[in-house]
């Protein structure tokens, strides 16, 4: 867990006009409001608090929106209210963890009987500021992270369904890629943990294989762009194992014939470099028909 001093210490570096004191006080607010709290886990409560500021910070979010995360079950889960946490920190931090409150009231009170997609939606009215949703996410990320944590098997699952279908597409439509997939993957864990062992152990037999080819072709591509005076960043990842077998499900293939396990992504400066490294990868390789999507004249 990170102590109060490595928080601001992490969100000092990107933010060089940071005013610790905010910080600083809600960390010692939350310390005393939690104080008596555990979690499933017997960890002390204020770990869950302290994770979500720490996740805000990695997304290099405001101090505001880092001092709700850890302030955002006060209200719901101590004997804080609403101007307690006006009067310490002010109207823009207490509206903030009042819409993070008013989700997870929402969560309670409607999931069972409702489809996802309305929702999502009242989760999105509900949220006047984006920031109020950031906070849910992350406070969700760090709820699946320790999910192993709550005991009954029928919680877990609904909490990883509700994961599934509310909070990934969420992420999705935030643009916030990687925690879709993190989200989404620790779902499938809960949800149908015998398809994923399945796809990670055929994963695994060929993990050098891949490895080595990853750093191959990464090493060509390079050598092509230098060679066209083209300044470029590859990355590369391999897809999540929830990825993959939604692909499974969805073109009725085995993990085989899927042809784009691993993912590249060719980071240039502008638009006009973009098109001008997709002209010298057509001139190297042949495109597939029917795969190609431009979406910077389409965008999705």
């Amino acid at each position: 867990m990170l102590n109060q001093k490595d928080l601001i210490k992490k969100v000092k570096n990107y933010n060089k006009f940071l005013n610790p004191e905010t910080l600083s006080k809600a960390y010692k607010f939350a310390v005393n409001a939690h104080k008596n709290q555990k979690r499933d886990s017997g960890d002390p409560y204020l770990s869950h608090p302290v994770a979500v500021a720490d996740i805000l910070s990695d997304l290099k979010l405001d101090s505001a929106t880092i001092a709700t995360g850890l302030l955002h079950d006060t209200i719901e889960d101590t004997k804080a209210t609403y101007k307690a946490v006006e009067k310490e920190f002010g109207k823009e931090v207490a509206d903030l963890v009042d819409g993070v409150t008013k989700i997870s009231e929402l969560e309670g009170k409607v999931i069972e009987n409702s489809k996802a997609e309305n929702i999502r939606k009242l989760i999105l009215a509900t949220s006047k500021d984006i920031r109020v949703l950031l906070v849910k996410i992350a406070d969700r990320l760090h709820n699946m992270r320790t999910l192993n944590s709550i005991t009954d098997e029928n919680r877990r699952k609904r909490i990883a369904k509700e994961t599934m279908e509310i909070y990934a597409p969420l992420s999705d439509r935030m643009g916030m890629n990687h925690i879709r997939d993190e989200l989404e993957d620790l779902s499938f864990q809960k949800l149908n943990p015998e398809a994923r062992n399945l796809v990670v152990e055929r994963l695994s037999i060929n993990k050098d294989n891949r490895e080595n080819t990853f750093k191959e072709i990464s090493k060509n591509f390079t050598k092509i762009l230098k060679k066209n005076g083209v300044k470029a960043k590859i990355v590369g990842r391999e897809k999540t194992p929830f990825s993959i077998w939604r692909k499974m499900q969805t073109k009725r293939v085995s993990l085989e014939q899927l042809t784009d396990i691993i993912g590249f992504r060719v980071i240039v400066q502008d638009i006009q470099t973009c098109y001008k490294v997709l002209g010298i990868f057509h001139s190297n390789w042949s495109t597939i028909p029917g795969r190609f999507k431009d979406y910077i004249s389409t965008p999705k």
